[in-house]
């Protein structure tokens, strides 16, 4: 065990500890708890926003992936960027003048019906769930890395911590986490990358030319096709990205954090930049973790890359630099985890509880402990599922949660602003198309049977031969919905009217 490391580590616990004891006294509402009374400004909130999307599977995850793989692995980062231009111009403003607490709010201002609340509720808890495994397993490769401590234990560790960050400080706590570990994973890449960029002699050329022989995949290493031979599955997982973040509801509950549409938008705006600058720099931690760690080593630490940064830190800075990274990260993980949790207690408590099972009469009481409940439970369910699926990449696992996203809450989301013959049946059968199609394709594919033991969860031949199915559940999404609408005689263009000046305006 390393002592520097694990001094970090209480320090970052500690640091967490005190914010989550100062936000829970100011936690005392259901509008302070599911989105810190709206009070965050447009910089705050951008940094939250940069801090709950860098997520394990950004930092982690990304930087195996492009060591391993190559270019194939920064297909990541371009996705999860290009998605925050699909967030500014068609999502964020429209979102924070028609919502509330969640997405369910945002729908139902135009359709105002229990069963829409119920379904968008059951998408968002099953992204929330795909997500959550993600983070936990990136945390329990870390945890064990830097504590030297069994992966399981390392999950259940994380798994409290978040847990009781919401219990207690609810979006207030999960904000100022999410803040200050954006500045610190910031500071962190930046210094890696200057390092590696000074093994090369600050020569970017000479890096890419060098990076030809260093790897197994020689000069394939720079070009797509070492991990994705398919095209299409390229293209599907490519949609999954640049869509996905648009539906992603623990991204979307953080518009609700400020107060007014143009603050929304300042915010995208700084989250853009802070997670523009990230992704350009994935490429020297992947480069630089291939060249000074190697991929046998990466792989040995664990098979899905997930280790690649803080053995580069290590290679590069020693026991210091590979604790202070391997700290970042914990932190990192920590508050997108919370984020994550929060948002699915809170289509539980608000939409579920709220609005469907209380006829929205549930007192202030009613709802927090409604969502401290579901907090709990979303957390146990998570917690279970990520300590089978220790060998799956994170950025990969990541991905399939996007894809969920996009099939399922972003068809809806679009209808909804921008669609007068839209109406309650086509927001329910686009949300259970888009969702059942993504989860069956997922049970069907590589992911989950896989003839090689341990790439899966189940040995043997995968039915459906894509590894994420985006390709076909998003556009089922937006069929189900366009064809659930037409089928149902239902319509409401005067309430259309007045949603789509509220959208625009944010008059209420």
């Amino acid at each position: 065990m390393s002592y520097i490391g694990l001094s970090l580590f209480v320090a970052i616990v500690a640091a967490t500890l005190v914010i989550t004891y100062w936000a829970a006294k100011r936690t005392n509402t259901a509008s302070e708890f599911y989105t810190a009374g709206g009070g965050l400004t447009g910089w705050q909130n951008g940094l939250a926003i940069a801090g709950d999307y860098l997520s394990a599977a950004s930092f982690l995850g990304i930087a195996g992936a492009i060591a391993l793989f190559g270019f194939d692995g920064f297909f990541f980062s371009i996705g999860y960027l290009v998605a925050y231009l699909v967030v500014l111009y068609i999502v964020a403003e429209p979102l924070r003048n028609l919502g509330k607490y969640t997405i369910a709010d945002m729908i139902t201002a135009r359709f105002n019906q229990k069963k829409v609340r119920g379904v968008a509720a059951l998408s968002t808890i099953t992204i929330v769930i795909f997500y959550m495994i993600a983070q936990l397993v990136g945390a329990g490769a870390l945890i064990q890395l830097l504590l030297g401590i069994d992966y399981w234990i390392a999950v259940l560790l994380v798994g409290t911590m978040m847990t009781i960050y919401v219990l207690f400080g609810g979006m207030t706590a999960t904000s100022w986490v999410q803040i200050i570990k954006a500045v610190l994973l910031m500071v962190g890449t930046v210094i890696i990358s200057v390092l590696v960029l000074w093994k090369f002699n600050f020569n970017i050329l000479a890096m890419f030319e060098e990076m030809k022989g260093v790897t197994p995949a020689g000069e394939g290493f720079l070009n797509a096709g070492v991990r994705y031979t398919n095209g299409i599955d390229t293209i599907s997982m490519m949609a999954a990205l640049v869509l996905g973040t648009a539906g992603l509801p623990h991204i979307l509950m953080r518009f609700f954090t400020v107060k007014d549409a143009k603050t929304a938008r300042s915010s995208v705006v700084t989250a853009t930049w802070i997670v523009g600058i990230f992704y350009i720099l994935t490429i020297f931690l992947g480069f630089g973790a291939a060249a000074f760690v190697g991929s046998e080593k990466i792989i040995a630490a664990n098979p899905a890359g997930n280790m690649a940064a803080p053995l580069l830190a290590e290679a590069l800075g020693g026991d210091i630099l590979m604790s202070f990274v391997a700290a970042v990260a914990f932190a990192t993980i920590l508050a997108v985890v919370a984020g994550l949790v929060l948002s699915g207690a809170s289509a539980f408590a608000h939409d579920v509880y709220g609005q469907i099972l209380k006829k929205g009469k549930a007192t202030e009481r009613q709802q927090m402990m409604a969502a401290r409940y579901a907090s709990v439970a979303v957390s146990a369910l998570s917690i279970i599922i990520a300590l089978f699926a220790q060998t799956m990449n994170v950025a990969f696992l990541v991905s399939l949660a996007f894809c969920v996203a996009a099939s399922a809450n972003l068809p809806v989301i679009i209808y909804t602003i921008y669609w007068k013959r839209f109406n309650t049946a086509g927001a329910v059968t686009g949300m259970l198309s888009g969702l059942i199609t993504a989860l069956v394709l997922v049970a069907l594919s590589p992911n989950v049977i896989n003839p090689v033991a341990g790439a899966g969860m189940f040995v043997g031949d995968p039915i459906f031969p894509l590894t994420n199915p985006a390709i076909i559940s998003i556009p089922a999404g937006f069929l189900g919905a366009y064809v659930g609408a037409l089928l149902s005689n239902k319509r409401d263009e005067k309430k259309y009217a007045e949603v789509l000046v509220k959208a625009n305006t944010g008059i209420k």
